[in-house]
């Protein structure tokens, strides 16, 4: 299979002002309402982060970056884990403030795990390596969700109470679509790309993220299927 050219990624290396990238900032989303809903795919979501945690040993120390709702911060201190958060917004009150392409707050390998569940795409796709880079910095594993756009056909079948499944699974992504340099124009103005779009097909973004990360695992999530979910251990 030919590799992609990943000079050639959107926008790829450029992230200067005279580009008019924009800076990362805060969700444009009423954050009362927000952080009020809590919808099945939040438990889902928190599941697989779960499990996959645990697939990561050893495991104690994790960061979260972007804890949302708060649910797999529950979650995981409910199970004896010591968590930090992490979030460019104040008023979602994180132990730490800022924004994932730079954690210089945070020393080399602090972490056991850092989980960054659908937050890089609220960044512009310039800065997509730089934050890659920070999260294989921080911590020996990490967790990346990210947004698959598109739409999604399932066919499962299960066994044993959930204990053996087996998906069948169509994807058709629009890529025709090309993702915007300066604007985020999907989910309601909160995303500048997900996976499946113009230049953002699955096979670029994992050969991007094994720049900086070996992947040990990569799946769509089979109950929520918007989720492609990355298992990384640092290269860095």
């Amino acid at each position: 299979m030919q590799k992609a050219d990943l000079n050639r990624l959107p926008f790829a290396g450029r992230s200067s002002p005279s580009d008019n990238i924009p800076e990362p900032t805060t969700m444009p989303v009423n954050k009362e309402a927000w952080l009020a809903q809590l919808h099945i795919s939040n438990f889902h979501n928190a599941f697989f982060e779960y499990r996959d945690v645990r697939a990561c040993t050893p495991a104690k120390n994790i960061l979260i970056v972007g804890p949302g709702q708060g649910l797999e911060l529950t979650v995981f201190k409910s199970r004896g884990y010591n968590v930090t958060t992490y979030d460019i917004d104040g008023d979602f009150k994180p132990d730490h403030l800022g924004s994932v392409h730079d954690m210089s707050c945070f020393a080399s390998k602090q972490f056991d795990v850092v989980i960054a569940s659908h937050v890089l795409e609220h960044m512009s796709f310039s800065y997509f390596d730089t934050a890659l880079k920070e999260l294989a910095r921080v911590a020996h594993y990490a967790l990346i969700y990210l947004p698959y756009a598109g739409r999604h056909i399932d066919l499962g079948v299960i066994l044993y109470q959930g204990s053996k499944e087996r998906h069948l699974r169509v994807n058709i992504a629009p890529f025709w679509r090309k993702p915007s340099l300066t604007e985020a124009r999907y989910a309601s103005g909160q995303h500048f790309w997900e996976i499946g779009l113009s230049g953002c097909s699955k096979r670029t973004i994992r050969q991007a993220i094994e720049k900086r990360f070996e992947v040990l695992d990569a799946y769509q999530n089979p109950y929520w299927m918007v989720s492609m979910n990355f298992v990384l251990k640092s290269n860095e």
